[in-house]
């Protein structure tokens, strides 16, 4: 299946089969999740992944729609970051200077970049910033998963401060952004049969 027949066979399912998925899609999936694109390679995020079903089941209460969290294989929780500390960049530097053999020194312009970025940035727009790398890697997931034939629905549609809590997120330094379900569509979910309705070309795209 190429990239265009997958996002034509994906939809937002509304209810799995329970399913559970292979191990090895599941890492692929998540690998390119890790692997999507960054913003000065920051990944002010992180994923939780709920495979347990009695954790997902735990979680029920806490989505406005449970059709979906009822039925799914697995559940992807997409985290980011609040703030931004000092400690945090120092941490990312460590990190690049131990996988790419350079110096601290050799990376000076790239850090006085990254500071420059943060220092401007209010706590909302930080805050904001994060939030849309998130969903950056949301469709790095939901394009891997229409690849390996898995299915998925992102949602929104849940109670923060509940979820939160549930997954002992740190609401100091951190917020639940969005959750993808995972799983395979069940016989009986009718929106499957739904012809996919978009905008027709010529105003989705304008050329300059």
């Amino acid at each position: 299946m190429n990239y265009l027949d997958a996002l034509n066979w994906r939809y937002s399912v509304k209810k799995f089969d329970g399913k559970k998925i292979p191990s090895e899609k599941l890492n692929n999936i998540l690998e390119a999740g890790r692997l999507s694109v960054s913003s000065q390679g920051l990944q002010p995020y992180h994923l939780l992944v709920v495979e347990n079903e009695a954790t997902i089941q735990k979680l029920v209460p806490a989505f406005y729609n449970p059709s979906q969290i009822k039925t799914c294989s697995h559940l992807i929780v997409l985290v980011s970051k609040t703030n931004i500390n000092k400690a945090y960049v120092d941490n990312y530097f460590s990190h690049i200077i131990n996988e790419r053999g350079v110096t601290l020194e050799q990376l000076s312009a790239f850090r006085k970049n990254i500071n420059v970025l943060l220092e401007t940035l209010t706590p909302k727009e930080m805050e904001s910033w994060a939030e849309k790398q998130s969903y950056i890697v949301l469709g790095s997931l939901i394009m891997a998963a229409a690849l390996e034939q898995i299915d998925s629905c992102p949602m929104e549609g849940f109670k923060a401060d509940l979820l939160e809590e549930f997954l002992d997120v740190d609401k100091k330094s951190e917020k639940i952004t969005v959750v993808l379900a995972l799983g395979y569509r069940a016989a009986d979910d009718p929106f499957q049969d739904f012809k996919k309705v978009r905008k027709p070309a010529d105003k989705f795209i304008k050329f300059l």
